[in-house]
């Protein structure tokens, strides 16, 4: 298993990438931001996206975003081939273009929303803090990448305060003071599963009782 920072040479596997991670979120029952072959190709010619091969099968992939003058940086599109599954690899992918993205933009505080469970708990390991939507990038255009998640009328809805995705982000400057001395806290599974019940009894709820109006 090769994982690399993935080039032109890549852009035959754009067509399955954008299918495998359609069909995972609708296995899942999860919201998804859609991304097209052709944008997928644009972010290998500019080696922003790291690509795992085994042999010349396809196993997993994630892309880099930038937003607000690269003050911010996103690692997107995080997806593992099911025959792949259940080996760490989507860990090692995570940690591979994080690595890259650090690289790459030095001062820029990385983030990503997500409802899943496994890449908070990856996220955190990484050194990603959970974060309000406030401190995320206000850039217009990160945000309308959310219009083709099955949940947008939820964002729209808290004028962009709350959704079922909880917001994390890595602070090159927070990470900083953390090593003078301050201990770093304990992840809590339960926290997270917590946070996420929460979310979606309360959405829930609201729908219900604005069908029911």
């Amino acid at each position: 298993m090769k994982i690399v920072i993935a080039n032109k040479s890549h852009a035959q596997y754009a067509e399955i990438i954008c299918t495998t991670i359609e069909e995972s979120a609708k296995v899942r029952g999860t919201g998804i931001a859609r991304r097209t072959p052709e944008y997928i190709i644009g972010k290998m010619e500019k080696g922003n996206a790291v690509i795992a091969l085994d042999g010349e099968k396809f196993a997993g992939f994630c892309y880099i975003e930038t937003w607000s003058h690269e003050r911010y940086v996103a690692n997107s599109g995080l997806i593992v081939h099911p025959d792949f599954r259940k080996q760490g690899l989507a860990k090692d992918i995570k940690e591979v273009v994080f690595n890259h993205s650090r690289k790459m933009y030095p001062n820029a505080k990385i983030f990503g929303i997500t409802t899943g469970l496994a890449v908070m708990k990856i996220n955190y390991e990484l050194g990603y803090q959970p974060v309000t939507f406030s401190e995320l990038t206000d850039d217009e255009a990160f945000w309308k990448g959310c219009q083709t998640c099955k949940n947008y009328d939820i964002l729209t809805r808290t004028e962009r305060n709350m959704c079922l995705c909880t917001g994390m982000m890595y602070d090159p400057e927070r990470k900083k003071d953390a090593k003078k001395g301050d201990k770093k806290e304990s992840l809590n599974d339960k926290a997270f599963k917590r946070l996420k019940n929460i979310k979606q009894t309360l959405f829930y709820k609201k729908e219900k009782n604005g069908s029911s109006n």
